[in-house]
């Protein structure tokens, strides 16, 4: 006969007695029920293992000995250190990487202009490539024809510099009393020249090692304006799903800050060029696109580089004659007064607002760490740093 289900007919019998394992006690009625006992090495957060499928089911983690958390800490460690030792080797790499983001980051806005009057993707970034590689063959062919030439006229008259010298009856006097003659002489032995060579050597490979940087940044640059909804949809990703959208509304907001600073950099530092370039045809001065070039390259360095694009522009007018030079250090002094409190703020107001003693601070230090390079990336990271502790920190320390 069929057995009965003692719980469907005895209403003292509650479900947590008949779900009891044979051969125990059943509790007395309004006895709560046992708890269970884990067993050891079990962890009740850890969310239960399911077959894959393919390769079975995965054990249980192993038991949290002390040999075995000694050795993950010291694998922690030794990754931990290979990877710095992979950073520092790397570094020139990963220098020119970040100065391709930030260029890429300051070269979207123009490409997604260009995608608005209906031009495809492609097309707008071969675009804003060309006109990039344009700027940077004007800028050379401005500045290496003087340089050449300058060097030549300066070979070209070692002789007749020599010769005055020799007519100078002090010089004679000079080196009659040091032997300057024989002292040359010894110094022209294979050492010497060796050293020569290798200078020689040296500065082939920095002309050879600046061609190679700037091709692998304008290279690194166009993959990124082609790529670079998908590596931001990309970075995007990886945050939790809770706060994606947070972080991506921070995230285009700090992409839109490097972007308007970038281009208001430029067009200032475009303005700057024109402006010294039309001073230098009016005023006589050699070299008239060179120097403008030059103005224009220093000014996209913040604090300090307008400064030095007027010095070398009113060192150039002193070499010319004095009133020339005179006109040039007064020309930079009422421009720059004119950049700085009229058109700087007028272009900068709506696209990074940043306090002038951390935007001096953060050029002080980006010099410090990356040169020039970090000088220019340093008021957009200021400006990022300022508002993810606005909309990020700041409101955390609040709530706790």
């Amino acid at each position: 006969m069929p057995q009965r289900d003692p719980s469907g007919d005895d209403p003292d019998v509650t479900p947590e007695a008949s779900s009891a394992q044979p051969g125990t006690t059943p509790a007395e009625p309004g006895t709560p029920a046992p708890v269970p006992v884990p067993a050891p090495g079990f962890d009740p957060d850890e969310p239960p293992a399911v077959p894959s499928g393919k390769f079975g089911t995965p054990g249980r983690p192993l038991r949290r000995s002390s040999f075995l958390v000694g050795f993950t800490g010291a694998l922690g460690v030794l990754l931990a250190y290979t990877l710095y030792l992979g950073i520092r080797n790397a570094g020139g790499i990963l220098v020119l990487v970040v100065i391709a983001l930030f260029l890429a980051v300051g070269l979207n806005p123009a490409v997604v202009r260009l995608r608005t009057w209906g031009v495809p993707h492609g097309l707008a970034v071969t675009l804003v490539a060309l006109t990039v590689v344009l700027l940077l063959c004007g800028g050379v062919v401005a500045l290496v024809p003087p340089i050449v030439t300058q060097s030549g006229q300066f070979i070209d008259q070692i002789p007749s510099l020599l010769d005055e010298l020799r007519r100078n009856p002090t010089v004679n006097d000079l080196v009659e009393r040091y032997d300057v003659v024989e002292r040359v002489q010894g110094a022209a032995n294979a050492d010497t020249i060796g050293r020569a060579l290798g200078g020689v050597l040296g500065g082939a490979q920095l002309i050879f090692g600046t061609v190679f940087r700037t091709l692998t940044v304008l290279v690194l640059t166009i993959y990124f304006l082609a790529y670079f909804d998908k590596l931001r949809s990309l970075g995007y990703a990886l945050v939790p799903r809770s706060r994606r959208e947070r972080a991506a509304l921070i995230g285009d907001a700090i992409l839109t800050k490097v972007g308007a600073y970038m281009v208001g950099a430029l067009s200032i530092a475009v303005l700057a060029g024109a402006t010294t370039f039309v001073f230098a045809l009016i005023v006589g001065l050699p070299y008239p696109f060179a120097l403008a070039v030059v103005v224009a390259v220093t000014d996209l360095i913040p604090q300090i580089g307008a400064t030095l694009g007027a010095v070398i522009v009113s060192l150039v007018g002193f070499a010319a004659d004095l009133p020339t030079g005179i006109a040039c250090a007064i020309f930079f002094l009422i421009y720059q007064q004119v950049e700085n409190y009229l058109i700087y703020p007028k272009v900068m107001r709506r696209s990074v607002e940043v306090n002038e003693v951390a935007a001096l601070l953060a050029a002080l230090l980006g010099v410090a760490l990356l040169g020039v390079v970090g000088a220019l990336i340093a008021i957009p990271t200021v400006a990022a740093l300022q508002l993810i502790l606005r909309e990020v920190v700041l409101p955390r320390q609040e709530r706790n």
